[in-house]
């Protein structure tokens, strides 16, 4: 099965209108969908209580993310249907879950029959879950599976968000506290009916700045969670190849905030195991290091991406590295969006430095892909020309 994940940094635009925002995390996560009888076969496993098939879908199988994507994506978006219809789905599901819920107010351990010595509670309850369980029959039949046909069936949905969730994270905002109340009003009563449930507990509804993807989201902009950014410039020099490579993973994530990452970075990028033996000059590293955590520290706010301002790029490359700079002025000033950066090849590095600087500019154009529909491939042919000729 292949369905395509959303990025994390697509879900973080559109938002420059947003003055209430509302994250939510759906509850019990996979285990919201029911297994087929023959996906139950194939996740059987055994352990010394015996054999075991799960009746949700567990986390393991590596198609579960994409299933369950695909199923919030469908109640966000109402591209298809069950068979019959969302309504008479939803009815006869509510009479399964009925039938099945006064099937189990019967098992207790004294209805257990006592010439079934061996057989337990748990075991009665396996067995209605897998031979009188109404739900399991509705869930298997050819009503239920929306997608067996492989072609989509006319939705009377509409979407309720024109955003899309991260598995089970879903944030959206409004500019007024009513706009708001409105699209979870919606969005909740879409969720029942596909069956989908909110954890309360983990939920924030209508607020003024939420944590969503370990970034703090408000209507002034966008920050590196508080706390895990804390976590980041508290650690000690990296001891090994191995250490290194974990700060600068931690600190990908957060490279939007990040001014210069690359130029920086690459001293670290370019260490070997050897460097760490007695005699290695770490001096370099060290001080990149040092720099890094300081940037993690100033991490500034950056502001919404708003495609009705005109766009400011600033430029900068070096003998090892390019770094990019998106701005828009916001209040008479102008305020950092993102910054991009990488290091460069080793064919680059022999680039003439106007050359440089236009692959920094199509560095920005492709990361900011969602963000700007622009025709930027005429740049491409400066690359072909004898820029240090002509300069």
């Amino acid at each position: 099965m292949e369905y395509a994940m959303p990025l994390v940094d697509d879900l973080l635009t559109e938002m420059e209108a947003y003055l209430w925002f509302c994250p939510l995390d759906a509850a019990s996560g996979f285990w919201a969908v029911m297994m087929t009888r023959r996906a139950r076969k194939i996740s059987a496993f055994v352990c010394a209580l015996g054999h075991f098939e799960w009746l949700r879908m567990p986390l393991g199988p590596k198609n579960a993310p994409m299933i369950y994507q695909r199923m919030i994506d469908n109640a966000l978006w109402g591209f298809v249907q069950p068979k019959g219809g969302w309504a008479t789905f939803t009815e006869q599901m509510r009479i399964a879950e009925m039938t099945d819920a006064e099937d189990r107010a019967g098992v207790t351990e004294a209805s257990v029959s006592p010439n079934e010595t061996s057989r337990t509670k748990f075991e009665a309850d396996r067995a209605l879950s897998t031979t009188k369980s109404a739900v399991a029959t509705l869930v298997n039949s050819p009503l239920a599976d929306m997608y067996s046909s492989g072609e989509p069936d006319e939705s009377s949905l509409v979407p309720v968000l024109d955003r899309r969730s991260f598995v089970d994270d879903i944030c959206f905002g409004s500019e007024t506290f009513e706009a708001c109340l409105a699209t979870l009003d919606r969005l909740l009563s879409r969720f029942q009916e596909c069956r989908i449930s909110v954890s309360f507990s983990k939920s924030l509804f209508v607020q003024r700045k939420v944590d969503f993807l370990s970034h703090d989201i408000s209507a002034a902009g966008i920050a590196p969670d508080a706390k895990k950014a804390a976590v980041v410039t508290e650690l000690s020099s990296p001891a090994s190849k191995k250490g290194v490579q974990s700060f600068l993973g931690a600190l990908n994530y957060y490279s939007r905030f990040i001014q210069d990452f690359a130029v920086y970075g690459a001293a670290l990028y370019q260490l070997k195991d050897a460097d760490f033996e007695p005699g290695g000059d770490l001096s370099a590293a060290r001080q990149s290091f040092a720099m890094l955590q300081q940037r993690v520290r100033d991490a500034p706010i950056l502001r919404h991406f708003d495609r009705g301002k005109d766009v400011h790029v600033t430029l900068f490359a070096n003998e090892w590295a390019l770094s990019s700079t998106l701005m828009q002025e916001h209040e008479g000033k102008l305020h950092s969006v993102r910054f991009c950066d990488r290091v460069l090849k080793d064919a680059e590095m022999n680039y003439h430095p106007a050359e440089k600087e236009v692959l920094a500019l199509l560095l920005v154009e492709g990361m900011l892909h969602s963000a700007r529909w622009e025709d930027y491939s005429r740049l491409h042919p400066v690359l072909n020309t004898r820029v240090g000729a002509q300069v």
